[in-house]
């Protein structure tokens, strides 16, 4: 498996895409038919994402970080920078399969997640 792209959300969410069998969420209340993408991070950015992303959250809903094994996806994944030389972060431009998540991490505000 190539390095795994991880993606913070909420559980129900989560939960729905299991159901339905796609995830399509881009980021915290946006879609992917917003956004165009789905934000992902690689392990060693999550901890500053989820500050950025969910830093206030003070939902009662379990955050989870979705391991999404990249050979699994049958969409594009560009590797992409906020701003010109600025640090470049996985973007799923599709819906995630629920199967190509291969591991699903609870998360806590503030702490690293299990690996």
């Amino acid at each position: 498996m190539s390095e795994p792209l991880l993606h913070l959300t909420e559980r129900s969410l989560w939960d729905t895409a299991r159901a339905t069998g796609a995830f399509e969420m881009s980021t915290r209340g946006r879609t992917l038919q917003e956004e165009g993408f789905i934000h992902c991070s690689l392990r060693h950015q999550l901890q500053p994402v989820a500050r950025m992303v969910y830093g206030s959250y003070t939902g009662s809903d379990e955050l989870v970080v979705l391991v999404v094994d990249p050979d699994r996806l049958t969409v594009p994944v560009r590797f992409e920078a906020m701003e010109p030389g600025g640090e470049e972060f996985p973007h799923v431009y599709g819906p995630i399969p629920a199967d190509a998540v291969v591991d699903v991490e609870v998360w806590t505000p503030g702490a690293a997640p299990a690996r």
